[in-house]
């Protein structure tokens, strides 16, 4: 095989769909180490203000006002690829994607957001951009923003997500269940009692993950307090990412804690933290799940944002690797059925395991290759038909 050039392409509308395509370029450079991968954000080829406004806007929405979000999000959720905004959104920078696409000389392009694999789709549909596009879709559902009849492949989560693109009117043949991509650092076994030891922790505890991205500091304050004061005995970690404030708020947590609490700023060792866990206490995004389900991790979900987040949380319930929590009190009434009851989360665990067999980055990208050997070849009996 040639030497492989690759555009790679997502947005910073929240982390999912950057950490997607990482993956993608790792396993890609694991199987082909001599492969050129170009990872762009799709954001960068908008004017800076418009960028700014819609992500602040994206954001400001999640945080403030996930309801709202939600209401758009099932509003939009069946539009058709065809109607006037889907025609407004595959403009968005087009004539710019083509130049570059045109100057890199892509054997393939590989989309983790939306919005640019309508827009490359639609160039192929009509016949101006002769590179296949293969679409990454980052949750365990499917908006209809994702769908697009250019796209050549499609990667999808899960079987239930091959049927609604199926639905819709994709072909079959177009669609591959592999998993969602992610870090192939996240498949390998890790000595548990090494990490608890670099982390200060008793390895034979039970170990609670919590994730602080909430959005309230106070709720996840109390949610760290229930652990450190629960009677049953329990260690917790708790990831603060770049909130210094949360990290700072829970000084007091910390000193006065009858279990132990280990606070963490931003980690990249979050498969280590993973091997050490029982229980995740998270969000649900398409990603973490994922994360959480190839380690066999159990996920205990908190307020899941309406839209994908609530769809990605349906579906850990529904196989059984989790539970989850749309309130406070539903909350705390888990924590402390989990306390008490440590086989529901064992329970969990094995169905996790029997759901989520891993290699999700590596199945994707075999298929990927498969789809360049096969352009290849139509090419050269074009080639030899013409």
């Amino acid at each position: 095989m040639k030497q492989l050039r690759i555009l790679v392409f997502s947005a910073a509308f929240g982390n999912g769909h950057l950490r997607a395509a990482e993956a993608v370029i790792e396993e890609i450079c694991l199987k082909e180490p001599m492969a050129i991968v170009t990872h762009l954000d799709f954001g960068d080829f908008l004017s800076k203000r418009f960028n700014s406004v819609v992500k602040k806007l994206y954001l400001e929405l999640i945080k403030h006002s996930p309801k709202l979000w939600g209401k758009f999000y099932y509003q939009t959720a069946k539009l058709h690829p065809k109607s006037r905004i889907q025609r407004f959104l595959n403009q968005l920078g087009r004539t710019d994607f083509l130049k570059y696409i045109q100057e890199f000389e892509p054997d393939l392009i590989v989309c983790t957001y939306p919005t640019i694999s309508s827009i490359l789709a639609q160039l192929r549909v009509e016949h101006i951009l002769q590179v296949p596009v293969i679409t990454v879709i980052t949750d365990y559902t499917v908006h209809n923003h994702w769908v697009h009849p250019g796209v050549d492949s499609y990667m999808v989560a899960c079987e239930e997500v091959k049927q609604m693109l199926v639905d819709v009117g994709i072909l079959t043949k177009r669609i591959h269940v592999t998993g969602i991509p992610i870090s192939p650092k996240f498949e390998g076994k890790i000595d548990r009692r090494l990490i608890a030891t670099k982390l200060g922790i008793k390895p034979d505890l039970p170990t609670f993950l919590v994730m602080g991205a909430y959005g309230n500091l106070e709720i996840t304050k109390r949610i760290c307090k229930k652990l450190t004061d629960s009677k049953i005995p329990v260690q917790s970690i708790i990831v603060c990412g770049n909130n210094e404030k949360l990290y700072h708020s829970l000084e007091k947590v910390h000193t006065n804690a009858c279990n132990p609490l280990v606070r963490l700023r931003y980690v990249d060792n979050m498969e280590e933290l993973m091997s050490v866990s029982d229980l995740i206490i998270t969000k649900a995004g398409g990603l973490t799940v994922t994360e959480a389900l190839t380690k066999h991790l159990p996920l205990l979900v908190y307020k899941p944002i309406p839209g994908q987040e609530n769809e990605n949380a349906h579906f850990v319930q529904r196989i059984g690797a989790g539970n989850v929590a749309r309130t406070e009190e539903e909350l705390e009434e888990l924590l402390s059925c989990f306390l008490s009851n440590p086989q529901e989360i064992e329970e969990m665990r094995g169905k996790a395991a029997i759901a989520f067999h891993g290699h999700s980055a590596e199945r994707a990208v075999e298929n990927m290759f498969k789809l360049i050997v096969n352009t290849n070849i139509n090419q050269r009996l074009d080639q030899r038909i013409g």
